[in-house]
């Protein structure tokens, strides 16, 4: 038993968003469900209607999400809890589920107001674990990992992640510190992007790669790759921080974003410019088609209303324009963690089909 239905982790306030995502991805394995959300939760429920899903639930990727922070399969639900005793029922509905685990993850929402619950699952944690442990049930390795999900101090959520088909982090979130010298906090969404969307950081992001950062200023972007030994072209007509110049790998040029052009082709075109959605999307996608890069990050600005369409606009005008290319590619887009209003995509390409 994988499952009945599943819940998924978002940013508070993008409940929608990620409602339309799951249903737009399990529609199209020809699933068909439907969602409860509630604004401001920090999570969606998601339960399929279709026979399908016990043949299809597995073609399902996380990665294919956008705005879902994790991917839960839930097993059982515990709607009445005792404060007096938690752990005998929720020990119980574990049992059940038959199974064992790699791992606990004790966890709840990401709101303000569920950080109220944060001293319960610090003094619940260490008692769950060692009667998990006790009887084996936890600690085998290869095995889907453990969710009990709090959505208030007297109802749980009991249920698992496949380690290959989820986000790696508790709650789908990278805590990653603010590094010392750099010049502004975005650095910290390259940083995340990086690690969501490239597996392999010693081959793709080797030391003596090419990049440009466009609207680089004050830097925060090109501070990941100088870290990274990438020799960059930081693009911006704001000053960028003296510290990366004196790096000796990054050339300042003043300039237009949407105008510049390299003169050769570079490894990696990074972007976090304030502008339209679309505009972006094709400014990536003229880089990508003209051969001017081999990869992309970027970051699209989201309006206030009909935020999930734009993204779903700006993946097919990429696509689109790569097919008329006759090149092959991946757009991929996710709603980081350290973004805000915003979806950090990722891009890349093959040479045009001969």
């Amino acid at each position: 038993m994988t499952g009945s239905w599943l819940l998924l982790y978002c940013r508070a306030g993008f409940e929608k968003e990620c409602a339309a995502d799951i249903l737009e991805q399990t529609g199209r394995l020809d699933i068909h469900g439907y969602v409860r959300t509630r604004e401001g939760s920090g999570y969606v429920q998601y339960f399929p209607q279709s026979e399908v899903w016990d043949r299809r639930r597995d073609t399902l990727r996380f990665g294919d999400l956008i705005f879902a922070r994790q991917l839960i399969h839930v097993l059982a639900e515990l709607d009445v809890l005792s404060p007096e005793d938690r752990l005998t029922p929720l020990m119980s509905a574990i049992r059940a589920t038959k199974r064992r685990y790699s791992d606990l993850l004790l966890e709840t929402a990401d709101t303000n107001e569920a950080k109220s619950l944060s001293p319960l699952l610090r003094a619940f944690a260490v008692p769950l674990r060692r009667a998990l442990e006790s009887e084996s049930l936890i600690g085998h390795d290869r095995s889907p990992r453990l969710h009990v999900f709090f959505p208030s101090g007297t109802a749980a959520l009991v249920g698992l992640s496949e380690p290959d088909n989820a986000s790696p982090w508790p709650l789908g979130i990278p805590r990653l510190k603010f590094p010392r010298g750099a010049p502004s906090r975005s650095t910290l969404k390259l940083d995340e992007a990086f690690r969501v969307f490239v597996p392999d950081p010693e081959r793709d992001l080797r030391p003596g790669m090419t990049a440009v950062d466009l609207g680089a200023a004050p830097g925060g972007w090109t501070w990941q790759l100088v870290q990274r030994h990438i020799r960059t072209i930081a693009v911006d007509n704001g000053a960028l921080d003296p510290v990366l110049l004196d790096s000796g790998i990054v050339e300042h040029l003043r300039a237009d974003g949407f105008r510049y052009r390299p003169a050769k082709p570079v490894d990696w075109l990074v972007c976090d410019m304030v502008e339209q959605p679309l505009r972006i999307a094709a400014l990536i996608a003229d880089w990508l088609v003209e051969g001017r890069c081999r990869r992309a990050i970027f970051n699209l600005k989201l309006p206030m209303k009909k935020r999930y369409q734009c993204v779903m606009d700006c993946h097919a005008l990429m696509m689109e324009r790569l097919k008329t290319a006759r090149m092959s590619g991946r757009v991929a887009f996710r709603h980081l963690y350290h973004d805000r209003a915003e979806v950090t995509g990722y891009a890349d390409c093959l040479p045009p089909k001969v």
